[in-house]
């Protein structure tokens, strides 16, 4: 069974898909763990017509799993989705000092988390995001073959989002919404324009990425 299918197990874990179009959103460390991760990637797909996969923790448990045993062998709800979807982009939550304001950009596929990247510059002027690979912390950079996000038939991008843009610091602590936060309402339009605006997909799996030596690190 593993560790993933031991979460799965657990009471209250929701495992949640909603298959919509062939692009994709994840978040798989939802609900209590990486907060508001599930949200910016449901919001997102939901307006941009994309699909959805994710596993939601209830609000007792915290339970990391790398990224890299998150299996879809015992998932037939992540193969489901893995099968439906070309590309995807998975949404994270992450904090640590010296980056509070940047969001971070991995995975295997480049050119979509330089697309990504181009779109959420747009909408978020004040803060940081880094596309560039050797920039990024190692074990955020989104590379292992066996992470989900470079499983799609093209491949992916994942996303690092800090507790601010999330909305998850003081400075939001007084936003009663319901809307989101103006901060995390940027993050899911631009991650929904850039799901419209990715063309489609014509081109070799993106697994054949997984041994080229111009990508640093095998990490997360």
């Amino acid at each position: 069974m593993g560790m993933f299918g031991e979460l799965l197990a657990q009471p209250g874990v929701e495992e949640v898909v909603e298959l919509r179009g062939t692009f994709g959103f994840m978040a798989f460390h939802g609900g209590s763990l990486e907060e508001m991760t599930d949200v910016v990637a449901r919001r997102a797909a939901e307006q941009s017509g994309a699909s959805y996969y994710g596993v939601h923790q209830p609000a007792d448990l915290q339970w990391h799993i790398p990224s890299s045993e998150i299996d879809p062998a015992v998932s037939p709800v992540l193969t489901s989705f893995l099968d439906h979807v070309d590309h995807v982009v998975t949404v994270h939550g992450y904090g640590r000092a010296g980056l509070w304001s940047t969001l971070l950009l991995g995975g295997r596929n480049r050119e979509l988390a330089d697309h990504v990247g181009e779109h959420l510059r747009r909408r978020l002027p004040v803060y940081e995001v880094e596309t560039d690979l050797a920039a990024i912390p190692p074990e955020l950079r989104g590379l292992h073959p066996r992470n989900p996000v470079n499983l799609a038939r093209g491949g992916g991008a994942q996303l690092e989002l800090p507790p601010r843009v999330r909305g998850t610091t003081p400075m939001f602590w007084d936003w009663e919404g319901p809307e989101l936060n103006p901060h995390t309402q940027a993050v899911v339009d631009g991650l929904a324009e850039a799901a419209r605006t990715w063309p489609p997909f014509d081109a070799p799996s993106g697994r054949e990425a997984f041994d080229d030596p111009a990508l640093p690190g095998r990490l997360a």
